[in-house]
C-alpha cells in the first residue's frame, strides 16, 4: 500500500532507522566483539601489558622508568634551589636509556635538539661522565644508548651492550653472583623482529622486575 506521509517524512524515517542499525552495529556489536577477541587472544596485550612482581603491578613492558633514588649530601636528603629532591641514578636497578620527557606517556617526544646543538652535545657529554663514573669504567665505553634519548621519550629497551655495562654494578650492590645477573639479562634480552628487522635489545622493566622477584 502506497504510503500518504510526505517523500521528506519517510526520507526522515529512513535516516533515523539507519542511524538506529548503524549505532547498534558500529557503536555497540562491533566495539563489543573487538573487545572479547583482544582479551581472548591477545588478553596481556589489550590490557596494557602490564609487568607484575609478586602479585603487584609494577609498570608496562612498553614503557621506559627511571630508576632513580634521593641524593645525599653531607648526611642529607639533596634539593635543589627549588626545595626539588635532586634524584640520582639507584645503583640496586638497571638504568633505562635517557628520556627528554622524564617518562611521561603523556608527554611522549624527542627533544627536537639537532645533532649539531650545542646543548644536546654538553648533554650527551655530561651523561658520558655520569654514566661512566656509575659504572667504574673509560667514558669511551659507554655505549650510545646510555647517554641519548629515543624518539619517543619512553623505550623501555637498552642495547644488550649497555646491560652487559651494569652487570658488575648491579651484582656488586645486591650481593649476587655476577654469573646470575647475567643471566638474567640474557632471559631478557629479545632478537631482532622476524630474525631480521632492528637490532636486539633488552627490556629494562622486565629484568628489573626479575631482579626484584629474587627478593
Amino acid at each position: 500500500m502506497a504510503s500518504n506521509l510526505p517523500g521528506s517524512v519517510r526520507q526522515f524515517g529512513v535516516a533515523i532507522r539507519a542511524m538506529a542499525v548503524l549505532t547498534i552495529a558500529l557503536g555497540i556489536v562491533y566495539p563489543l566483539a573487538m573487545t572479547g577477541t583482544a582479551q581472548a587472544l591477545f588478553h596481556d596485550n589489550a590490557n596494557g601489558s602490564i609487568v607484575q612482581v609478586n602479585g603487584k603491578d609494577v609498570g608496562s613492558d612498553l614503557i621506559g622508568q627511571a630508576y632513580t633514588r634521593q641524593a645525599v649530601k653531607d648526611g642529607k636528603p639533596e634539593v635543589d634551589a627549588d626545595g626539588e629532591p635532586v634524584m640520582v641514578a639507584d645503583p640496586l636497578w638497571f638504568q633505562s636509556r635517557p628520556s627528554a620527557v622524564g617518562y611521561d606517556a603523556m608527554g611522549s617526544a624527542a627533544s627536537q635538539y639537532g645533532p649539531n646543538n650545542a646543548d644536546l652535545l654538553a648533554l650527551i657529554e655530561e651523561r658520558r661522565k655520569t654514566v661512566a663514573a656509575l659504572e667504574g669504567v673509560d667514558p669511551s665505553q659507554v655505549p650510545a644508548d646510555a647517554i641519548t634519548a629515543s624518539g619517543s621519550g619512553l623505550d623501555p629497551h637498552i642495547s644488550p651492550a649497555y646491560a652487559a655495562l651494569q652487570v658488575n654494578r648491579v651484582a656488586r650492590e645486591r650481593g649476587l653472583d655476577v654469573a646470575k645477573v647475567r643471566q638474567l639479562v640474557k632471559e631478557n634480552t629479545q632478537g631482532r623482529t622476524l630474525g631480521f628487522l632492528g637490532e636486539p635489545h633488552v627490556n629494562v622493566v622486565k629484568l628489573n622486575s626479575a631482579l626484584a622477584a629474587l627478593n
